[in-house]
């Protein structure tokens, strides 16, 4: 499955949209993360924990909304785009959303 944020595949010709696709997670911080993010916000630094958590998140939604393209019959999702948004305290959101297409 091709994945891409762009409009257009080179050297590929779309011929057929199968309409959106998309894939959410919503994911909580955790306790120990919380401890080690005071720590570092205290001496500065990356929060590394929150890094993976989030990095994880989008790479879920990613296979979700690959997953759903190809019951779809998808040969490749193109345009994606991701979205991030707090749910709640200490929730948030990321969904990640494009086209699937047929290829040529």
């Amino acid at each position: 499955m091709l994945i891409t944020n762009t409009e257009l595949i080179a050297g590929k010709e779309i011929t057929e949209n199968l309409g959106l696709v998309r894939g959410n997670k919503i994911r909580a911080r955790h306790i120990g993360n919380d401890i080690m993010a005071v720590f570092r916000n205290i001496v500065g630094g990356e929060v590394k924990e929150y890094t993976k958590m989030i990095s994880d998140t989008r790479e879920d939604a990613l296979d979700e909304m690959v997953t759903e393209a190809e019951k779809l019959g998808a040969d490749a999702v193109i345009n994606i785009r991701f979205s991030t948004s707090q749910v709640m305290g200490g929730a948030a959101e990321i969904l990640a959303y494009g086209t699937a297409v047929k290829l040529k």
